[in-house]
């Protein structure tokens, strides 16, 4: 690439308009900092983050599907800490901690399911849904002095907002949707209430969670390590932004071969793919893939009208590419019209080299044989997408290749070798692009709360 080109204090613009939801924000440096490597090893520093990070902060829980219908619960679990959240009305949910107040016991054990009430297995007390106590087994054999502590689950703090669940350890954290910030906003758009989650997987991987994050954050290596995704989508000129309280967002641009590449101007394989997504015939198509990307965004207008998707509130970009959202500290949202894929980075409860790769996809049903999902989610054939029935958490163990498809599964063979090499005396910590504005924008906003100087 022309190096004269490139401006970072001015990036690249990925939409020719200025609507609200992509237009560009001013610059922000974050300046040029190496941060110490001993953040991705350190016991020390991994317990700084859940002092100072986890339990400080807003974590997503689950989707708002998930807790459909009363006494629908979800079992969130993040380092040390099992967390319930339950419909516990018709119009709120509740969150408390899974651990009976009596001896401690563990309550809930299933990812997530029904109940009617919530009971104690070890000596059968019993709470409504929402955590207050019931029933205390053989209350009369304890003392009053004993009853009067409070009986109850401990509350999380809990709100709903942009359908998801979001949970806090703390309670000394804004609304949520001022946490999120003008993010908030942009994820109503895909109205993610009206989805349901079609597939769920956890992954270990032997690496330190931002190790995984960092991978997710830039699409700098993607010609590297993924070639495969030079002719489905563009890697370079790529708009980024970043807002308040470590929220970010870069906008990937689909149907657009990587200007790196030969052939970026003529139809490929992959614009075959996503043509034929939209009931195009390839074969007959003809164009550049500017033109069959315009055809597409034509076909998806249709569809709007057809099956009544409400795309009017999307512009001819956001019905295309891939709107990729960073929320602090570990959640990634891969958004567009027909589906929002969710990862998360979830650390483990006492090893600062491993995490669990947390991804699962939002779609929007739609209840007509005309309407397809899209062959670029990569489900698996057997895939359920009719949003009746939530799927079980498929769970890949450490060093086991997940079933993720081949673009994930080169990034679980790759992140591994990266964290092997973090801890090498000879690595002095990371130098970073502006292509990397997201990794530094984080690191930028993590040592704000553990109190690292910039």
């Amino acid at each position: 690439m022309d190096a004269k080109a490139f401006d970072y204090r001015k990036g690249w613009k990925n939409s020719s308009g200025n609507n609200e939801f992509d237009k560009k924000n001013d610059y922000v440096d974050f300046g040029t900092k190496r941060v110490n490597p001993d953040r991705y090893i350190s016991q020390d520093f991994m317990d700084n983050e859940w002092e100072n990070v986890w339990t400080k902060t807003w974590l997503m829980a689950c989707s708002s599907s998930d807790i459909k219908n009363l006494g629908d619960y979800f079992n969130f679990n993040i380092g040390k800490e099992s967390i319930i959240v339950m419909r516990s009305s018709e119009n709120s949910v509740s969150a408390f901690y899974n651990v009976c107040p009596h001896r401690g016991n563990k309550l809930f054990f299933d990812d997530f399911g029904f109940v009617k009430d919530i009971g104690c297995r070890y000596h059968g007390w019993k709470f409504n849904l929402d955590g207050t106590n019931k029933l205390v087994t053989d209350s009369e054999t304890y003392r009053d002095e004993v009853l009067c502590h409070d009986l109850d689950l401990t509350k999380v703090k809990v709100e709903e907002e942009c359908g998801f669940i979001w949970v806090s350890m703390s309670n000394d954290v804004p609304p949520v949707r001022e946490y999120l910030g003008d993010v908030a906003e942009h994820l109503d758009l895909y109205n993610v209430n009206n989805m349901n989650v079609i597939r769920h997987v956890h992954s270990d991987w032997a690496a330190n969670w931002k190790t995984g994050l960092e991978a997710f954050y830039e699409s700098y290596h993607l010609s590297y390590i993924h070639p495969q995704t030079q002719g489905m989508m563009e890697d370079y000129f790529m708009q980024m932004d970043t807002w308040d309280n470590g929220m970010n967002r870069m906008i990937v641009p689909f149907v657009e071969p990587a200007k790196r590449q030969e052939g970026s101007n003529l139809i490929n394989d992959s614009t075959n793919i996503m043509l034929n997504d939209v009931g195009i015939d390839p074969n007959t198509f003809e164009g550049s893939p500017f033109e069959a990307k315009k055809a597409i965004q034509d076909k998806k207008r249709e569809f709007s009208k057809s099956f009544d998707l409400d795309y009017e509130r999307f512009t001819n970009e956001q019905l295309t590419d891939s709107f990729v959202y960073g929320i602090f500290p570990n959640v990634q949202l891969g958004c567009h019209p027909e589906g929002v894929f969710v990862h998360k980075f979830l650390p483990h409860p006492t090893n600062p080299e491993i995490f669990t790769y947390d991804t699962s996809i939002n779609y929007r049903s739609v209840d007509d044989s005309n309407y397809n999902v899209p062959g670029w989610f990569g489900l698996p054939e057997e895939t359920n997408t009719n949003g009746q029935v939530r799927p079980e958490i498929v769970r890949y163990g450490l060093g086991e290749k997940p079933d993720l498809g081949e673009v994930l599964e080169q990034d679980s063979e790759l992140i591994p070798f990266v964290q092997e090499g973090v801890r090498s005396k000879g690595f002095r910590g990371p130098l970073w692009s502006e292509q990397e504005i997201r990794l530094r924008h984080f690191h930028y906003e993590l040592d704000k709360y553990l109190e690292i100087k910039n």
